[in-house]
C-alpha cells in the first residue's frame, strides 16, 4: 500500500512539473547541392559548417542539429524537400534558399506551419511587400537593391544608353526593375532570356552590336555568368562596350576567369553589400578561417549564410533557448543583435535588412589571386521600396 501511494505521488509530481525545455534546435537548411548550380550551394554549406565550428555547435543552452536539404535547382524539388523538413524531420525553423522561384514555392509550407523561415539569399519583391509575413526574415537584400546601386554607378560613370540582358524569372525581373529604377539614361534594348536552359546568347549579342550602347547590364548567377562573359569576349565586345554586372562576378566565378586568362575581368565593377576585405573583426575572422579551411575566398552567398547562423544564435541566446515561445523568438530575431560580417545593419518593418551597398572592383591580392575589393558606398542605410506595402 505504501509503495502504491509513493508511486502515485511520484506520478502526480511528474505531471505537475513543467515540460522540460528542448535540448536541441533543429534547423533545416535548403540549398542547391547537386546539378552544376551546386557551386553556390556548396559555398553556402561551407560557410554554415564554419559558423557551426566557430560557435562550438551550440546556441545558448541548445545543441544545433542542422539538416541540409537539396532543392536540385528546381522549385518543385525545393518545395518537396521543405515539406520533408517540416513534416518528417520536424525542424524548428528553416533557412537557406538561393533561388527566388524556389523560395516562393517553398515559403507557404513553412509559414503555414507557424515556423520561422530565414532566407539566406533570395529576396523576391513579393515577400518584401504585400506578402510579407511576421515569421519570414531575409538576411541578404531585396532583389531590386543591388541593381539599384548599379544604376547609380552607371549614372556616375556618365553612361547614357544601356542594353539589358537577364533571365526571365522572379529574380531576373527584380534585377531589371532595380537598375531601371535608378538609371537616368535611355534603355535602348532589353532581352529576358529563358531560365535556366538558355546558355547561348548569340542572338542577343548581335542586337547589342547593332545598337552599340554605352554599356550592357546583365544578371546571370552561377555557371551562366562565366558562360555569358566568355561569349561576350568571343563576340568582340569586350573592351568595346563596357559590361556591368550584378551577381555574375564573385568569388565562385573569379577562379574560373583567372584560370581561363580572361584579363578583361580585372578592374570591372559590380555592387554588393559586402566584400571580403571589409574591415571589421567578424569579417576578418570569417574570411581568414574560410580561406584557411577551404583554400578559396568566400562568396557573398557564403557571407550571408555565415550571418544566418549568428543571427539565429543571437536570438536563441536572448530567450535562453526557449524556442517554443515563437513570439519571443521572433522578437529576438527582429533585434538582429549580432556581429555581422557586413558591419552594422538592422531589419526594416518587413524583416529585410536596411544597410549600405558598395561598389566592388575585381583586383589581384598580394598573392596574385583574383578577388573583389570594397569601394565607396553607393546607397547608404538603404531600405527596399516594397517595405511600404508591408503591413507589419
Amino acid at each position: 500500500m505504501i509503495k502504491w501511494i509513493a508511486a502515485g505521488v511520484a506520478a502526480a509530481a511528474l505531471l505537475a512539473s513543467p515540460v522540460l525545455a528542448a535540448e536541441k534546435i533543429k534547423i533545416g537548411f535548403v540549398t542547391t547541392l547537386t546539378t552544376p548550380a551546386a557551386a553556390i550551394g556548396n559555398d553556402m554549406r561551407k560557410a554554415v559548417d564554419l559558423a557551426l565550428e566557430h560557435i562550438g555547435g551550440m546556441m545558448g543552452p541548445l545543441e544545433v542539429d542542422l539538416i541540409y536539404g537539396d532543392d536540385e535547382f528546381n522549385p518543385q524539388k525545393g518545395k518537396q524537400r521543405t515539406e520533408r523538413l517540416i513534416k518528417q524531420d520536424n525542424v524548428d525553423l528553416v533557412a537557406g534558399y538561393i533561388w527566388s522561384n524556389v523560395l516562393l514555392a517553398s515559403a507557404p509550407t513553412v509559414l503555414e506551419a507557424g515556423k520561422i523561415l530565414i532566407s539566406s539569399n533570395a529576396g523576391p519583391s513579393q515577400l518584401a511587400g504585400k506578402r510579407c509575413n511576421k515569421n519570414f526574415f531575409n538576411v541578404s537584400w531585396q532583389n531590386d537593391q543591388t541593381p539599384m546601386a548599379m544604376g547609380e554607378v552607371l549614372n556616375r560613370r556618365g553612361v547614357k544608353t544601356l542594353y539589358i540582358i537577364a533571365p526571365n524569372y522572379a529574380a531576373g525581373k527584380n534585377m531589371v526593375s532595380g537598375v531601371e529604377r535608378t538609371f537616368k539614361g535611355e534603355i535602348v534594348g532589353k532581352d529576358m532570356t529563358t531560365w535556366p536552359t538558355q546558355k547561348d546568347w548569340a542572338a542577343e549579342l548581335s542586337k547589342v552590336k547593332a545598337v552599340n550602347p554605352d554599356g550592357v547590364f546583365i544578371f546571370y548567377p552561377g555557371g551562366h555568368g562565366p558562360a555569358f562573359i566568355k561569349q561576350y569576349q568571343q563576340a568582340g565586345l569586350e573592351g568595346r562596350i563596357p559590361l556591368y554586372t550584378v551577381f555574375t562576378i564573385d568569388s565562385i566565378s573569379l577562379p574560373r576567369f583567372q584560370q581561363a586568362g580572361m584579363e578583361g575581368v580585372l578592374g570591372t565593377s559590380m555592387t554588393q553589400f559586402w566584400a571580403p576585405d571589409m574591415d571589421n573583426p567578424q569579417n576578418k575572422r570569417f574570411v581568414a578561417d574560410f580561406r584557411a579551411k577551404y583554400g578559396s575566398y568566400p562568396s557573398f552567398y557564403a557571407a550571408q549564410s555565415y550571418d544566418t547562423i549568428f543571427l539565429i544564435k543571437s536570438a536563441v541566446e536572448a530567450i535562453n533557448g526557449n524556442i517554443d515561445d515563437i513570439d519571443a523568438f521572433r522578437a529576438a530575431l527582429e533585434k538582429a543583435d549580432f556581429d555581422s560580417v557586413r558591419g552594422k545593419f538592422r531589419f526594416g518593418n518587413n524583416h529585410f535588412p536596411i544597410q549600405n551597398f558598395y561598389e566592388r572592383v575585381v583586383v589581384k591580392d598580394s598573392d596574385g589571386n583574383w578577388t573583389t575589393s570594397v569601394r565607396d558606398a553607393v546607397l547608404v542605410d538603404h531600405q527596399d521600396i516594397y517595405a511600404k506595402d508591408c503591413a507589419l
